[in-house]
């Protein structure tokens, strides 16, 4: 019994005043102890549903690292494709250069070949 309460002799019943005194002191100790008891249900639940949430971090955690890692992989394989249409295109570049220059050659050749032309028809005139 709490501490307000009074000794009771044995062989003596309590009296109303004193049986609802008890009673009131025996509901307040229940309703703390409901609440003890409720709240270390929700602690209990709030604690597996931590556990699970941890649970789906490490996943989730693992699995941002595989997509890292692929990622990572497909970089590598596109900075590769992507050196490799670097240099094709240089190549491409000079090879067209090269045409560029031959064909200004042949240009200028045969530029020359009709001004030759057009001296000979005049001096043949």
């Amino acid at each position: 019994m709490a501490e307000n309460d009074e000794e009771q002799p044995t062989d003596q019943q309590p009296t109303t005043e004193e049986a609802l005194k008890q009673w009131r002191i025996a509901e307040r100790t229940v309703a703390v102890a409901r609440r003890g008891r409720l709240a270390a249900e929700a602690a209990a639940v709030a604690a597996a549903e931590a556990a699970e949430a941890a649970a789906a971090t490490a996943e989730a955690a693992k699995s941002a690292l595989a997509a890292m890692a692929l990622a990572e992989t497909s970089a590598a394989k596109t900075a590769a494709a992507a050196k490799a249409t670097a240099l094709s295109t240089r190549a491409d570049s000079a090879d067209q250069d090269a045409e560029t220059a031959m064909a200004e050659v042949d240009e200028a050749e045969a530029h020359q070949r009709y001004r030759d032309a057009t001296s000979r028809a005049r001096d043949e005139e």
